[in-house]
């Protein structure tokens, strides 16, 4: 699905699209980030939009909510009060995605993922494997933005509200690095 102008206009007006050298939470460098926490902090734009990524998977039967710590836990709240069911996220403890607080996954739960940015896919797909190791079955992942612009595949049905392939580059790749232009790392791992 591509991006729509609107909702492109929209990542612009947040100021939820910045330029420049970027170290993303996968490692990767880029010339594009894009900072959800921007368009999250609109209650408003956070409930029309996954409202209407929700509109996408009506025909789902959801039980529960999961996001990853912490780009998920605002969506998967959203989400999980739209649908009228609960929301639990997971978080790093060690370098390995983890349930905490007491969350638990009821045995044969059926789980939407909810995360606010992918590049990789790493940090959904360990969210997936932690489900699915506590008994849960995940239907289907959503997605605020998918900077591989649906490349990514997490063998569910995958939902995105915003779409858009972004180059990234490997450290010892990236021509930003090579043109010695400092990055900055903006994302939730800013402090490692």
């Amino acid at each position: 699905m591509k991006m729509s102008q609107e909702k492109l206009a929209l990542l612009k007006e947040k100021k939820a699209v910045l330029e420049g050298h970027f170290i993303l939470t996968s490692g990767r460098h880029a010339r594009t980030y894009i900072q959800c926490a921007r368009i999250l902090q609109d209650p408003k734009a956070t409930t029309q939009l996954i409202g209407e990524l929700l509109k996408q998977m009506e025909y789902l039967d959801i039980d529960l909510v999961i996001g990853p710590a912490t780009g998920g836990i605002i969506l998967a709240y959203e989400a999980a009060r739209q649908l009228e069911v609960d929301a639990i996220f997971s978080e790093r403890e060690k370098g390995e995605m983890v349930l905490r607080r007491g969350f638990e996954i009821p045995q044969g739960a059926r789980v939407l993922v909810m995360e606010d940015v992918v590049t990789t896919g790493g940090s959904v797909m360990e969210v997936i494997r932690q489900v699915e190791k506590s008994g849960g079955q995940v239907v289907a992942v959503g997605l605020l933005a998918d900077r591989t612009g649906g490349k990514v595949d997490f063998k569910v049905p995958t939902y995105r509200v915003f779409s858009k392939e972004i180059k990234s580059y490997e450290p010892e790749k990236c021509p930003l690095c090579q043109r010695g232009i400092a990055a900055i790392r903006p994302g939730s791992r800013a402090l490692k």
